[in-house]
């Protein structure tokens, strides 16, 4: 496994790390005791960050690893997010009150008193411009209810917004094979401030696994089947926004870039890592060979001159015009 340094936090994290949404909901049949395990392995494999939020199955992701911390003995860093408990995303949400009982909430889920790094989960764009909500983050900083906070966001321009905050210590953004544009000026500002940066989605809902098909389905209760065009939520968040035949044509090209006895997913984060401001990522994982898979990705060696520019070849022939100026 590598670490690399996170932020301004003085933390070292795993470069390939857990994002925990699909052990708690809208990933399809999820079985607890194949969580529990696939969390175990992770940190058996080194990794130290788990990257969760109040609304993952309600709560349920957030008391799996409270579980977890109970069951070993080595520490690690939980990064969880609020936010989305709202039932409309509106400025006003954002209150003291609200804040506050989000972050009690978690406390108890996590059975912890104090949060290791809390994020707004993917806020409207106004909040982003109302230094008021970022003060009552401060005040909870202050009181010791968290020890950071960050921002997980939708679009690159309120990224850059957020990094203004001087205590914003990192940013949660998309990037992956299929959505290039935050390397290209923000990354460069992150690194310039020492905000960490999580690549969320890196693995584009699945879809750079490259084992779905024309023929693949999803349960009523996968944001796959259900969210395609934003009906419940940004449609970003899946498939990173692209059509699904589009974008497993892309994938049939990828898929030729890949080195034997590499996996597609695998070569997929590794790409990421390409990204010196990257900190890690976070691919979801339900299964303990999920996670292997993943994990794998670390210990590959760097990526061809070659391989990135056909990479941003396949970007720009069938992605860019979907997803580049929307997000």
């Amino acid at each position: 496994m590598e670490y690399r340094e996170f932020g301004r936090t003085g933390w070292n994290v795993s470069t390939v790390s857990f994002g925990a949404w699909a052990i708690g909901s809208a990933w399809g049949n999820v079985d607890d005791r194949e969580s529990m395990a696939a969390l175990h392995r992770a940190l058996d494999l080194g990794v130290n960050l788990i990257d969760t939020a109040d609304v993952y199955g309600d709560g349920h992701s957030e008391r799996l690893i409270a579980r977890l911390r109970r069951e070993r003995k080595e520490s690690f860093y939980v990064i969880t997010k609020a936010g989305r408990r709202l039932p409309r995303q509106t400025v006003e949400g954002y209150t003291h009150e609200n804040l506050v009982s989000w972050v009690e909430r978690s406390l108890r889920n996590l059975e912890t008193d104090c949060l290791d790094l809390v994020q707004l989960h993917c806020p409207p764009t106004d909040v982003y411009y109302t230094p008021e909500i970022f003060g009552i983050l401060d005040d909870l900083m202050a009181a010791g209810k968290i020890k950071h906070y960050g921002v997980s966001v939708e679009k690159v321009e309120q990224a850059l917004k957020a990094i203004e905050y001087p205590n914003v210590q990192s940013v949660q953004i998309i990037f992956n094979l299929f959505r290039l544009r935050p390397s290209e000026l923000f990354f460069a500002e992150a690194a310039r401030r020492k905000v960490g940066i999580l690549a969320r989605v890196p693995l584009a809902s699945g879809m750079l696994t490259g084992k779905m098909s024309a023929q693949t389905t999803f349960s009523t209760d996968d944001h796959r089947q259900f969210n395609r065009h934003g009906e419940s939520f940004d449609m970003g968040e899946t498939f990173s926004g692209v059509d699904y035949a589009v974008a497993l044509q892309a994938v049939d090209e990828l898929k030729a870039l890949v080195p034997t006895g590499t996996t597609l997913a695998q070569f997929a984060l590794r790409w990421c890592l390409m990204f010196p401001a990257v900190t890690c990522t976070i691919p979801g994982a339900k299964r303990p060979s999920q996670v292997e898979d993943n994990c794998a990705a670390a210990d590959l060696p760097a990526l061809t001159d070659a391989q990135m520019e056909a990479c941003q070849r396949i970007y720009d022939t069938h992605i860019r015009a979907l997803v580049h100026h929307r997000w």
